[in-house]
């Protein structure tokens, strides 16, 4: 999937996303990097708005997985299901989210796990980034249910 398919998509049948003018800025087998700009995330501060930050970090996440999981062949359907965010500094413009599998993963267990039960879970965290700085770090559960749960 090209990153302008992957926008699509995710504007297509996210439509958070579309409202959020959320980006994909690159796609490659180890992460996804997703871009947003400050007008349709701003809050009352002039900064963007908490909610917004964490949004585009959990679409990167599952954006990686689903990515990761239809290239692996193994259609799914990914849900996050537990996540922490920290806010490490105000954000006052286009930022991006780059999400890539948690230190402690195991993708060829996870992968297995998902094809021999049909449920799996890993852990996936997005950075964000805003005028070269590190603002943000999601660290997200993700749970995918494969061909029979779908």
């Amino acid at each position: 999937m090209t990153p302008s398919e992957l926008e699509t998509y995710l504007h297509d049948h996210i439509p958070l996303s579309r409202a959020m003018d959320v980006r994909v800025v690159s796609i490659t087998d180890d992460n996804v990097v997703l871009g947003a700009p400050l007008g349709p995330n701003i809050n009352h501060r002039d900064t963007v708005f908490g909610g917004s930050a964490s949004a585009v970090a959990i679409l990167a996440a599952w954006s990686l997985l689903h990515l990761r999981l239809t290239a692996a062949g193994l259609p799914s359907r990914v849900v996050i299901q537990r996540n922490s965010m920290e806010y490490l500094a105000p954000v006052a413009g286009a930022f991006t989210a780059t999400a890539r599998l948690d230190a402690t993963a195991d993708w060829n267990a996870f992968t297995r796990l998902l094809a021999r039960r049909g449920i799996a879970r890993i852990s996936v965290m997005s950075e964000l980034d805003y005028a070269g700085q590190r603002v943000g770090l999601l660290h997200g559960e993700f749970v995918a249910f494969g061909n029979d749960h779908l």
